[in-house]
């Protein structure tokens, strides 16, 4: 078959039900997942814990881990479960979603962080969320090229796992994902944060207005995305093998014209 090229998207798709319905599906998700992540930062907070011992950095770890889980296999069925600027951009990059509906995810996920952010902080009696930096002494040039890498691992397994027909773990697709989340907070949590998600890090950023190496975690996951996304559909994707669309699909059809 083609390879997939970039799309705009037909008119009128902003306004179809199912790309409201996916929208609104990635807004949910990620204030969901969002809330856990930095919710289980500001418990450690509470206790008077570090996140960089190893205790914290393990709670921090699975509580990403999970709540990515739940998130993903909540939204998958309506908008695939992305929940996360850098997989919504891998996805548009190889013409699986179209321009329209990327700017809608992009737009629904960074306004469910700032949501889950703000209810955060009022739930908490006014805990300003910690949010994400680079650790003292860690270049941040050093950041970037951690946050690729980190980035790059978690689009790749996304591209394996949700996307490939040829996986073999059906209804575990979402916990597998959960997985790389959890192992790269392992690995990367002590240096950078390990964000891999402009949506995590914008939320907290702005409602606890700290944007101290905010671009780091933009600019990384963006260039990791996109090298995961092309590597995988260029080298890895044979020509013919029909990538996964579950069920309903995971990129519902164009609009028609005379919509």
């Amino acid at each position: 078959m083609p390879r997939r090229r970039i799309i705009l998207g037909r008119r009128n798709e902003a306004v179809h039900p199912d790309t409201v319905r996916a929208t609104v599906a990635e807004f949910i998700a990620t204030a969901i997942f969002v809330f856990a992540a930095e919710g289980s930062v500001l418990s450690l907070v509470k206790m008077e814990m570090d996140t960089w011992t190893e205790s914290g950095l393990l709670v921090v770890a699975v509580a990403h881990g999970l709540a990515f889980t739940v998130a993903v296999a909540g939204a998958m069925n309506l908008s695939g479960g992305h929940v996360n600027p850098a997989v919504t951009l891998s996805l548009m990059i190889t013409g699986r979603i179209s321009v329209v509906r990327a700017v809608l995810y992009w737009v629904a996920q960074l306004l469910g962080a700032v949501a889950a952010s703000l209810l955060l902080r009022l739930s908490t009696a006014d805990m300003r969320p910690v949010g994400l930096w680079v650790a003292p002494g860690f270049g941040v040039w050093n950041a970037v090229l951690l946050e690729i890498i980190l980035t790059f691992g978690l689009v790749y397994t996304f591209f394996a796992i949700m996307v490939d027909l040829r996986n073999a773990l059906s209804s575990i697709e979402p916990l597998a994902v959960g997985f790389i989340i959890a192992a790269n907070i392992l690995v990367g949590g002590v240096f950078d944060g390990a964000g891999m998600n402009p949506a995590r890090v914008f939320g907290p950023a702005l409602i606890g207005w700290q944007w101290r190496h905010h671009w780091v975690y933009w600019l990384g996951p963006f260039i990791g995305s996109a090298l995961a996304a092309l590597i995988y559909e260029f080298l890895v994707m044979p020509f013919e093998v029909i990538p996964h669309t579950l069920n309903p699909p995971l990129i519902p059809p164009l609009i028609p014209e005379d919509y």
